[in-house]
C-alpha cells in the first residue's frame, strides 16, 4: 500500500469518527493503568461494570492497596483470570505508593516493570493516559492492518513498527483508536462488514464482502 492511500484512509477514519477514545472509562491515569490490566482477554464491557464498583471504593493506588488481594477479587470475580489479575493490581499499586508516590510513570521502561503491564498495555497509558504516539497492536488493530495491508506484518512487534513508520504523523496519536474500533465494529475478525466500510475502496483485503 502506498502512502496517498494510507493518507485518504486515515482522512476518512477521522471525518467518520473525529475525537475517537478508549470505551474503558477511568477518570485518573492510575484508573486506565488498572482497567487496561484487567481487560487482557476480557471485554471493555466486562471491565467497566468491575470498574465501576472498584473504582467507587479504591479511586487510588494507596486505596486498592489497603484493599488487598482477596477485597480486589471480590470486585473483579467477573473478570476472567482474576486472581491472578487482583495479584499484579496489588502488586502494581505497591509499587506505585512506594516508588511513584500514587503516581503512574509516564516512561515505558518504568510502567512495563510493573506487575501485569506488557508492551500493549504500556502503550495504551502512554497514548491515552498521556497524549505520546504510541500504537498498542491488539487483536483488532492486528487484524485490520493485515487486512487492509496498511501495515501486514506476521507478529504484533512488526505491525507495530510498520504502523509508527507509515502513519501520517498528524494521525498518529489516534491511529490506535481509530483501528480498534474499525476492527471492533466493522472489520469483525469472522465477517468484515464492508457493506459499512469507509474505507472499503481503500482497502486491499482481497476477499471483501461486497
Amino acid at each position: 500500500m502506498n502512502a496517498a492511500k494510507r493518507l485518504q484512509i486515515f482522512e476518512r477514519l477521522k471525518a467518520h469518527n473525529p475525537h475517537p477514545t478508549t470505551e474503558l472509562e477511568y477518570a485518573s491515569p492510575f484508573q486506565l493503568l488498572i482497567a487496561v490490566l484487567l481487560s487482557a482477554q476480557a471485554t471493555d464491557v466486562g471491565v467497566n461494570k468491575a470498574t465501576r464498583v472498584l473504582f467507587q471504593v479504591a479511586p487510588t493506588a494507596r486505596a486498592m492497596l489497603a484493599l488487598g488481594e482477596e477485597g480486589v477479587s471480590d470486585y473483579i470475580k467477573t473478570i476472567g483470570l482474576f486472581r491472578t489479575k487482583a495479584k499484579n493490581t496489588v502488586a502494581t499499586c505497591r509499587i506505585l505508593v512506594e516508588q511513584y508516590d500514587g503516581e503512574v510513570p509516564q516512561t515505558r521502561e518504568a510502567l512495563e516493570a510493573l506487575p501485569g503491564v506488557g508492551r500493549k498495555t504500556a502503550n495504551v497509558v502512554l497514548n491515552t493516559a498521556f497524549g505520546q504516539p504510541t500504537i498498542a497492536v491488539d487483536t483488532h488493530i492486528f487484524r485490520v492492518a493485515n487486512r487492509t495491508r496498511i501495515a501486514p506484518g506476521k507478529d504484533v512487534r512488526e505491525v507495530e513498527d510498520k504502523l509508527l513508520r507509515f502513519v501520517p504523523a498528524e494521525y498518529k496519536l489516534d491511529a490506535h483508536h481509530w483501528l480498534i474500533l474499525h476492527g471492533r465494529y466493522v472489520c469483525k475478525a469472522r465477517k468484515p462488514e464492508c457493506e459499512r466500510c469507509v474505507i472499503v475502496d481503500l482497502c486491499e483485503f482481497p476477499a471483501k464482502t461486497v
